[in-house]
C-alpha cells in the first residue's frame, strides 16, 4: 500500500462514469420564455421554495411529496427552456486546451492522455508504462476550483452576507462554477468546458426510474437530495434577483434550474477535501485532470502536498502503456456511488446497507447493556452496517450485538467481574465470544433481522434480475435496480451467515466445548484482532437532533472537527450533506449545521455523466 508522509493528505475521488455530452449551445430568450413574465417565474419560485420548506412530511408521505415538486420544477424547467448557455461543440473539442492549460500551470501531463472508455466514459489512459507507487500526476492549486478562491471571485460580496454560502462548501462551489462558466475571460473554462453536459446522478433521473428505488435504503437520501437542491435553487434564485450584494453576478439573465443542477451534479461528482494553504483548516475543491480518472477497488493513491503546494496522485498497480489508469474514490457503498456519483460499481468490495439498532429503553436490563456499551465506546442506539464480506458484520457491530443479547449475569461479569476491565476489548474479537448461548443468540437475531427486512422490498431477487435482462432498459432504470439487488444480495448473504454460525455455535453447545477463556497474556491477540475498522454511519440521536435544531432556528455552528485539520484527517469527506441527506435551511437566518466530516467514508469524488447509449 502507500504510506503517506506527513506532507501528505490522503484524498479520494469521487466518480465518473458517463455520457458523450452534446453541448447545445442555445440563445438565451428563445422560443415559448419570452412569454414568461420575471413576476410569473418569482412567483412559482416562490412557491417551490415554500413547497421545499415546509416541515418534513409525515411517514409514507414522501413519496407523495417528491411528486409535488417534482411538478413544480418541470413546470419550471419548461418556462426557463432555452434560457442555459452553454459552449459550442462537444467535450472532447476542449480536451487539448485542457491539457495546455494543465502544463502551462505546472501540472503534470506527459504520461497520459485523455481517452474515451465505451461504457466507463472519459478516463485517462497511460503514455508510457507506469509502475506501481510512481508519482505520476500532480495539479498545483492555482488550478484547483475552491472555496478560497469562490470567496475572491465575483461571488466574494455576496460569500460574506449569505449563511448557507458560509455554510455550505459545496453549494458555494456550485455557484462559483456557475458564474465562472458565465465569465468569458474566466481561467478555468478550459476545465470547465470539458466537463459533461450531463450526469446520471438522481437528480436526472425520471419520475419512473426514480420509483424503482421505492422500499430501498437509498430512496429517502435520493428524495431528500431532490428536495434540498429545488430548496437551494429558489433560495438562490430570489437571492440573484434581490440581494443588492448579487447584483454583479453574472447569473442575472439565467440562472435556471437546469444550470443549477448541472452545477450541483458537477460538484457532488468530483469534489474534495484539501487543506487550505497555511494547512489549518480544510475546504473543499475542484481538481482538474485528476477528477478524469474513474474508480476501481483499492486503496486510496492521491495525497496532498503541502511543501509544493499540490494534489499528488501515485499509481495504484503497474499499468502497461494504453491501459486505463484507475483511482480508488474511498470505502463508499454502492447506494453512496450511485447517490453522489451517477454509477453502480460491479464488484463494489466496500457495499454494505445500513441496519438500525437500539437497546430499548423501557428494557429490564438497559441500564446494565448502556454501561457495558459505553465502556466499549459504542453507542446504545445506531446505524450499524452489514457488509457484503464474510463476515458481515464489523467488530463494532459484533460488540454491540453480544452485549444486546447477554444476561443479567453476564452483564455483570462485564462490569464488575474478574478482568473486568480487559474483557470489553474482546467484546469484538471473534477469539473471545461471551458464551455460546450469547453467540447462538446473537447470530439468531441477525439471521431475524435480515429476513425481516429483505421482506420489505416489492420485488425478488429473481425478479430483479428477469428486469434487468429485458433490453429496452434505460440506463437509469439499470442503475436502481441494479443498486436494489445488491442490497438485497447483501441482506440474503447476511441471513446465510447467521444460520451457518448459528448451527456452529448450536454444535459447540451440545458437545459441551470448552469456552476459549481470556488470559491477560492474551492483550497480544487484542492488538491485531480481525477487529476491521469500527464504521458507525450516525448516530440516529444525531439524526433526531439534526430535525430539532432546523425546526428550532439556531444559529450557524461550524463543526469544530471540520476546522481544525489535527483532529480530522483530510480524507475528502463530506459526502452526507453532498446536497442532501442532511436538511439545510431555506433562509438566511435559518439554521446551518456544518455537514460532519464521515470518518469511515474517506471520499467524496465524481462521475461524469456519460450514459452507455450515447446519450438522452
Amino acid at each position: 500500500g502507500l504510506s503517506l508522509f506527513s506532507k501528505y493528505h490522503p484524498l479520494s475521488q469521487t466518480s465518473k462514469m458517463g455520457k458523450k455530452s452534446r453541448v447545445k449551445t442555445q440563445k438565451s430568450g428563445t422560443g415559448a420564455t419570452a412569454a414568461v413574465s420575471p413576476k410569473e417565474m418569482m412567483n412559482l419560485i416562490s412557491e417551490l421554495l415554500q413547497k421545499c420548506s415546509s416541515t418534513a412530511p409525515s411517514p409514507g408521505k414522501e413519496w407523495e411529496e417528491y411528486v409535488q415538486i417534482r411538478a413544480l420544477v418541470e413546470k419550471i424547467r419548461k418556462k426557463q427552456k432555452g434560457l442555459s448557455v452553454s459552449f459550442e461543440g462537444t467535450r472532447e473539442d476542449f480536451f487539448s486546451e485542457l491539457m495546455a492549460w494543465a502544463a502551462e500551470c505546472g501540472a503534470s501531463c506527459d504520461g497520459f492522455e485523455i481517452s474515451n472508455f465505451a461504457d466507463e466514459g472519459y478516463g485517462l489512459k497511460a503514455a508510457k508504462d507506469i509502475k506501481a507507487e510512481e508519482l505520476f500526476l500532480w495539479i498545483p492549486r492555482k488550478m484547483l476550483m475552491t472555496v478560497e478562491s469562490a470567496k475572491n471571485s465575483v461571488l466574494g460580496p455576496l460569500y460574506s452576507q449569505d449563511r448557507i454560502l458560509q455554510a455550505m462548501g459545496n453549494v458555494t462551489l456550485a455557484l462559483h462554477l456557475l458564474c465562472e462558466r458565465a465569465n468569458p475571460s474566466s481561467p478555468w473554462l478550459p476545465y470547465i468546458k470539458t466537463l459533461p453536459a450531463d450526469y446520471d446522478t438522481p437528480l436526472y433521473f425520471e419520475e419512473e426510474e426514480v420509483r424503482h428505488l421505492l422500499a430501498t435504503q437509498a430512496i429517502q437520501d435520493v428524495l431528500s437530495q431532490y428536495k434540498n437542491t429545488a430548496r437551494q435553487y429558489a433560495y438562490f434564485y430570489k437571492v440573484i434577483h434581490t440581494h443588492p450584494n448579487a447584483s454583479k453576478l453574472p447569473l442575472k439573465d439565467a440562472f435556471t434550474f437546469d444550470d443549477y443542477r448541472w452545477a450541483v451534479s458537477s460538484v457532488m461528482t468530483r469534489q474534495n477535501q484539501i487543506p487550505t494553504a497555511d494547512g489549518s483548516r480544510v475546504t473543499l475543491a475542484l481538481i482538474p485532470l485528476w477528477d478524469m480518472c474513474n474508480h476501481t477497488n483499492g486503496l486510496i493513491t492521491t495525497g496532498y502536498n503541502l511543501e509544493d503546494d499540490r494534489c499528488e496522485c501515485v499509481a495504484l498497480k503497474d499499468y502497461k502503456e494504453g491501459e486505463q489508469i484507475y483511482i480508488f474514490y474511498g470505502t463508499r457503498s454502492n447506494a453512496e456511488f450511485v447517490i453522489h456519483n451517477g454509477f453502480f460499481f460491479e464488484g463494489n468490495a466496500h457495499d454494505r446497507v445500513k441496519i438500525k439498532l437500539g437497546v430499548s429503553k423501557s428494557e429490564r436490563l438497559y441500564a446494565m447493556k448502556a454501561e457495558v456499551l459505553a465502556r466499549a465506546g459504542i453507542p446504545a442506539s445506531s446505524v450499524f452496517a452489514l457488509h457484503c464480506s464474510e463476515p458481515p458484520i464489523t467488530a463494532q457491530l459484533l460488540a454491540f450485538l453480544r452485549v444486546f443479547c447477554m444476561t443479567e449475569e453476564e452483564l455483570r461479569d462485564y462490569l464488575v467481574g474478574d478482568h473486568a476491565i480487559n474483557k470489553i476489548f474482546t467484546l469484538g474479537n471473534t477469539e473471545f465470544p461471551v458464551s455460546w448461548e450469547n453467540e447462538i443468540k446473537l447470530w439468531t437475531f441477525l439471521e431475524t433481522r435480515a429476513a425481516l427486512l429483505l421482506k420489505t422490498y416489492k420485488t425478488t431477487a429473481e425478479e430483479d434480475r428477469s428486469m434487468l435482462e429485458k433490453p429496452d432498459l434505460s440506463l437509469h432504470s439499470r442503475t436502481a435496480i441494479k443498486l436494489r439487488l445488491a442490497e438485497k444480495e447483501i441482506l440474503e448473504r447476511a441471513v446465510s451467515s447467521g444460520r451457518a454460525k448459528r448451527l456452529h455455535f448450536q454444535k459447540q453447545l451440545d458437545e459441551g466445548a470448552p469456552l476459549p477463556l481470556y488470559e491477560e497474556s492474551d492483550i497480544a491477540l487484542l492488538e491485531n484482532a480481525d477487529a476491521k475498522l469500527p464504521i458507525i454511519l450516525r448516530k440516529l440521536e444525531e439524526e433526531d437532533e439534526c430535525v430539532q435544531e432546523e425546526m428550532n432556528l439556531a444559529q450557524i455552528k461550524p463543526d469544530a472537527a471540520c476546522l481544525d485539520s489535527s483532529i480530522t484527517p483530510v480524507l475528502n469527506g463530506q459526502c452526507k450533506d453532498l446536497n442532501g441527506t442532511q436538511e439545510d435551511p431555506p433562509g438566511g437566518d435559518a439554521v446551518v449545521k456544518e455537514s460532519k466530516v464521515e470518518k469511515h467514508d474517506p471520499s467524496t469524488k465524481r462521475t461524469e455523466g456519460e450514459p452507455k447509449d450515447g446519450g438522452k
